[in-house]
């Protein structure tokens, strides 16, 4: 009885002494490889990637990104509906991110509007406001 109620030393989740991790020593000491990309790495650098287009009698070199959304609208603007379905969705998307991309509005203290204020009316933009009126 003494056995089950003492707690074990070695079993699930519990190695030997000898053979567990030492205080600062990592799990994985080699670690990912450097240089070693991801999905995301491949997918930039292959969309980024320089090729030779036609356009008219024209050859130009755009990247591989560029000549995909070229061909997207050039699809879209012949009448493919599904094309033009994934552009305005990009657009969206696109538009999306660059909303929370922008910076917030700064709010501006009373004090600082008064300077502003008082700035354009010595420049002559805004006429002055009547005394007696306050924001």
């Amino acid at each position: 009885m003494s056995d089950k109620t003492k707690a074990y030393e070695v079993g699930y989740g519990r190695p030997p002494k000898a053979s567990r991790f030492k205080p600062g020593q990592s799990g994985n000491p080699r670690g990912r490889a450097r240089g070693q990309s991801n999905l995301a790495t491949d997918l930039a650098r292959e969309l980024g990637e320089q090729i030779r287009i036609r356009e008219g009698d024209r050859e130009k070199s755009v990247s591989k990104q560029r000549a995909m959304v070229k061909a997207l609208v050039a699809k879209s603007l012949k009448g493919d509906a599904r094309a033009a379905a994934l552009l305005i969705s990009l657009l969206v998307k696109v538009e999306e991110q660059s909303e929370r991309a922008a910076p917030a509005s700064k709010t501006v203290s009373s004090q600082d509007q008064a300077i502003i204020d008082a700035f354009l009316q010595r420049a002559g933009q805004v006429p002055p406001k009547p005394e007696g009126e306050n924001d």
